[in-house]
This record gives structure tokens, C-alpha cells and sequence, in this order.
């Protein structure tokens, strides 16, 4: 299934003006569990971080909405966010500077190529390791940028179901056909990040049952029937109507739920 051409006609639509942008990640905040994961984390980690002047990368920021929720939640941090998608750079620019955020930059840049070093604070890579075949690289790419006592951040699909992908059926592919594997181990990712240098890690898994059922409701069935024909997108705001709130309800449960097994996972590693 291909999600990249879907994301390029949201983004052209919503880039028209600054408002609808906002809308946007507004949206993308509440559909997507991954995001009230990644919030959370960043709340518990940095909630007395907020006048604390961090450097911060945001590693393949997208369309931005987590450099925005961090630029405006944490105004003393230098975001800085970098995406091999030079549109999505050119956008982030863009939008930014007509928000009047000037803590925020982007820049086009392949996190394999990444070489900094010493620099960022906190780091924060949100479902793009699954995009990058040689992830060794870039874990050592984000030790060597990080700064002594700094904190990474990953949210990725694991492989009990990530990418909507069962282990019981060994010929099922990605949702997602730009993904180059299908999820990550729990214990074998944190033991990559060891690897490359980083002292301590914690993980522990998103999408649990709640989460599983909203992402079929909020994201695979709209992206699914939109890749059959564009006219789907007249039935979508009727779809989300009937099903907006439980999918609020579900990815309230999720986020807020332990889980000993899910399609999703939030890593953190530390540096000494």
C-alpha cells in the first residue's frame, strides 16, 4: 500500500494557508497513537526541562508536527529538524516563519550522512527507522550527535504485528510499502543502540489491543480505500464522524495502558 503519494495530497491541501496547517497537526495529533506515545515521553522526560535552553533534533521530521509541539511547548529549545524530502523542508521553512517560531529550522539531509557531533540534547526520530535499511549507521550517527547525558528518542513498529504484518503468515508484507522491515524486536533494538555507544536504554510497547483497533479504524481502512480511488475522500468525513470519538476513547486507553505485547514501540536511549 502506498501511504507516501496520500501524505503529499494532505500536505498540498493543508499547506495553503498557515491555519490549515495548524488543523493539520491538530488532526495528526488525535488520529494518530503514535503521537499521544511520543507526547507522553517527552512530558515525563522534560517536564522541568521548559526553560532550559535544549538543542534538539528532530531526525525526519515529516511535516513538522512534532517540531512545532516542541517549539511552542518548550520556547527556550533550538529545534532543529532534518528530512531527505526537500518539499517537506521547503514547507517547514515556510510554515514556521509564518508562525513567527523562530526556534525551529529544517534542513534537507540524509540521517545516514549525519555528521554532527556533540550537539543536541535530546533527539527525536518518530516512525523513520522502519524508511532506513542501514539503521546501524544511523544509531552510531545519533551517539556520535549527542551530547554527554543526552536522550534519544524512537517510536517504530515492532514485529509482533508492526506494519500490520502477523508472524503466523510468513508471506504477508508492509502496510506500508515504503518500509524496508516490517517492526523491531523489543530486546534486539535496544541491544543495536547498545552497540553504538549508548549506555542505558529503556523500551516497552504501543499499540496494544486499543490502539490496534483504532489504527484500523482511524488510518488503515481510510488509506486503504483511498489508494483504490480519490472519490473515497467524499465518504471519509462521514466515516470519521461515525467513528472519530471511539477512536479518541481507544488511543486514550492505549496510551495510557501497559502492554505486554503490541504493533508498536517507544525506545529510549541514553548517553553517559
Amino acid at each position: 500500500m502506498k501511504y507516501d503519494p496520500i501524505k503529499r495530497e494532505l500536505g498540498g491541501v493543508f499547506n495553503k494557508k498557515p491555519v490549515l496547517r495548524k488543523l493539520f497537526y491538530r488532526l495528526l495529533d488525535v488520529l494518530l497513537l503514535r503521537t499521544w506515545h511520543v507526547k507522553r515521553a517527552i512530558k515525563s522526560n522534560f517536564k522541568n526541562c521548559k526553560k532550559t535552553p535544549l538543542q534538539t533534533l528532530d531526525a525526519g521530521m515529516g511535516f513538522g508536527q512534532y517540531s512545532y509541539f516542541l517549539a511552542r511547548k518548550f520556547p527556550a529549545w533550538q529545534i532543529k529538524g532534518i528530512d531527505v524530502k526537500e518539499e517537506q523542508v521547503f514547507d517547514c521553512n515556510s510554515f514556521f516563519k509564518e508562525a513567527g517560531l523562530k526556534n525551529a529550522y529544517f534542513f534537507k539531509q540524509d540521517l545516514t550522512e549525519l555528521k554532527d557531533e556533540n550537539c543536541y540534547d535530546f533527539i527525536l526520530s518518530v516512525d523513520v527507522m522502519e524508511h532506513i535499511e542501514e539503521d546501524d549507521q544511523v544509531f552510531s550517527c545519533f551517539f556520535r550527535a549527542m551530547k554527554s547525558n543526552g536522550m534519544l528518542l524512537i517510536s517504530t513498529p515492532s514485529d509482533q504485528g508492526g506494519s500490520d504484518v502477523h508472524e503466523h503468515d510468513k508471506d504477508e508484507h508492509s502496510f506500508i510499502d515504503e518500509h524496508v522491515r516490517d517492526g523491531y524486536n523489543i530486546d534486539a533494538i535496544q541491544e543495536q543502540l547498545k552497540k553504538a555507544g549508548f549506555s542505558r536504554t529503556e523500551a516497552h510497547y504501543s499499540y496494544g489491543i486499543p490502539g490496534r483497533i483504532s489504527w484500523n479504524l482511524s488510518m488503515k481502512f481510510p488509506i486503504s480505500i483511498l489508494n483504490v480511488s480519490k472519490l473515497f475522500y467524499t465518504i471519509l468525513p462521514f466515516h470519521y464522524i461515525i467513528f472519530f470519538p471511539w477512536c479518541l476513547l481507544l488511543n486514550w486507553i492505549d496510551a495510557t495502558s501497559q502492554h505486554k505485547t503490541g504493533t508498536g514501540l517507544i525506545v529510549k536511549a541514553w548517553k553517559e
